[in-house]
């Protein structure tokens, strides 16, 4: 599996070099993907990812029947956004009061959702998992609501230990906890793990949700320098843990929110022995692990736990089912501490809905879904990015991440996200601005956006009245950097 994924990367990264350097000129046919698969001696399928992320990229175009063409609109796109520079010190972040305004504010019907942090629910095939939902409530056996306590619903969590080995990491079912949302899953790993005052490492942007869940619990939040494209650097996570006593660490490595970014596997590797040797636990947000554009799986930090301290949530309302708030926690060795804190706290999560999902994996059909998702996902990607190209002013960053649906954003300078998000939501669209994403509120200067939904006129337009917006309030000069 690691080898694998090395040898995607490199060939994603000679085949850009090849292009870069007018080897490869516009309009020159690729190889073939069975020429390239039997020369560098790499699958298929890893040819075809490599070739799928450069057309996302701007490097290749896909031509009906006659395969992959060199493309220059590389040079148009705008170049990726900047690695994070947060403050080496722990900080309790004061981001809830915010975060609720700015959802509040976009959670109106009428506006273009590119502050969602859900995709467009056309992807999900609601209808049929009604009836599944129709049909395990009407045949409910009342014993289930004991039998179905956590842990949760037996025949689930034996689907979604499967879902594991496919990415190869061995996981029980007995390990697995349902819980109302992965959420729910991140919040109570908090719970167990950690106590009041306590350190908690995180990427710098993080997820909202990370942070309120810190603020909430009475903890202090670390954050670590981020490349947006390849996640968290581990050099500084190795120089934080000798310098700070950190109790846990709360990381998405696959399309992090709100980045996009991945980080690569043997870099999921040397984190997790770096974290095992301290005995640190690792709480993995794995929520968008299922939304890998092409057909490489993302892999997890599960893979390579040894000793039980990869914490790994993951969820069904971002890949199959949103409003079911069914999530998981394969909790390692912390298994029997999170069920019972599960009860504890909320008792159980649905226990028709677990049911539902688990006759629908059973069938055997969730991978046939993902795959027309993730078909649709990079569509909707380059139609966006391009949209982007046209309509932002020069000085905007932004990266086409290799998997989920959400993309980070660098304003040019002198603009201020809030502002901007205010602006937006008077002209009928919602943005996700960049200080919500920080226990400091930094920046100021950047926004999330959400490709997921169907690329319409009327997101059309609302990235042309953006980046309208944009150019403004937008000054000459490089944006100023986050942090000190």
């Amino acid at each position: 599996m690691r080898r694998t994924m090395r040898r995607y990367q490199e060939l994603i990264a000679r085949l850009e070099s090849l292009v870069r350097e007018g080897v490869l000129r516009v309009g020159d046919r690729a190889p073939s993907v069975r020429q390239l698969s039997r020369d560098q001696r790499v699958s298929p399928g890893t040819v075809t990812h490599a070739y799928e992320l450069l057309q996302a990229r701007g490097y290749l175009e896909s031509r009906a029947r006659s395969g992959y063409f060199v493309s220059d609109a590389w040079r148009s796109a705008a170049p990726e956004p900047q690695v994070s520079r947060p403050r080496r010190q722990a900080a309790a972040p004061a981001v809830s009061e915010l975060v609720f305004q700015v959802l509040e504010a976009t959670r109106a019907r009428d506006l273009v959702p590119l502050g969602s942090a859900f995709p467009g629910p056309d992807l999900f095939p609601l209808k049929r998992l009604a009836k599944d939902l129709a049909y395990s409530a009407t045949h409910l056996d009342p014993f289930r609501t004991l039998e179905d306590l956590p842990p949760g619903n037996e025949t689930l969590r034996r689907q979604i230990a499967q879902r594991y080995r496919l990415w190869g990491a061995q996981v029980s079912h007995e390990e697995i906890v349902i819980t109302s949302g992965a959420l729910e899953a991140l919040n109570l790993a908090l719970q167990v793990l950690t106590r009041p005052n306590d350190i908690v490492l995180i990427e710098s942007p993080a997820f909202y949700g990370c942070l309120q869940a810190i603020e909430s619990l009475g903890l202090r939040a670390l954050e670590v320098p981020t490349h947006p494209r390849l996640g968290i650097l581990v050099d500084e996570v190795a120089r934080l843990v000798e310098r700070h006593d950190v109790r846990a660490c709360w990381v998405m490595t696959s399309f992090q929110n709100p980045l996009g970014a991945t980080l690569p596997e043997r870099e999921r590797a040397r984190l997790v022995r770096l974290l095992g040797s301290r005995g640190i636990p690792l709480i993995e947000d794995n929520v968008y692990a299922e939304l890998y554009l092409g057909r490489q799986r993302s892999g997890c930090a599960k893979i390579h736990d040894r000793e039980g301290l990869v914490l790994d949530c993951g969820s069904f309302s971002k890949s199959l089912a949103p409003g079911y708030r069914i999530g998981w926690i394969a909790a390692g060795r912390f298994a029997p501490e999170l069920w019972r804190r599960k009860i504890m706290t909320s008792l159980s999560s649905n226990i028709p809905a677990q049911a539902a999902l688990a006759r629908f994996l059973a069938r055997g059909v969730y991978e046939r879904h993902l795959a027309g998702v993730r078909r649709e996902l990079l569509r909707r990607q380059r139609l966006f990015c391009r949209a982007l190209t046209r309509h932002f002013p020069q000085g905007a960053r932004w990266s086409a991440p290799d998997g989920g649906y959400l993309l980070w954003v660098e304003l040019p300078a002198g603009v201020e996200a809030i502002e901007l998000h205010q602006a937006a939501l008077a002209a009928g669209i919602s943005v996700a601005p960049g200080p919500i994403f920080s226990a400091r509120r930094d920046f100021r200067h950047a926004i999330r956006l959400n490709y997921g939904h169907p690329f319409t006129p009327r997101v059309e337009n609302a990235l042309r009245t953006l980046g309208s917006l944009i150019a403004r309030r937008a000054r000459s000069g490089p944006a100023p950097r986050d942090g000190p």
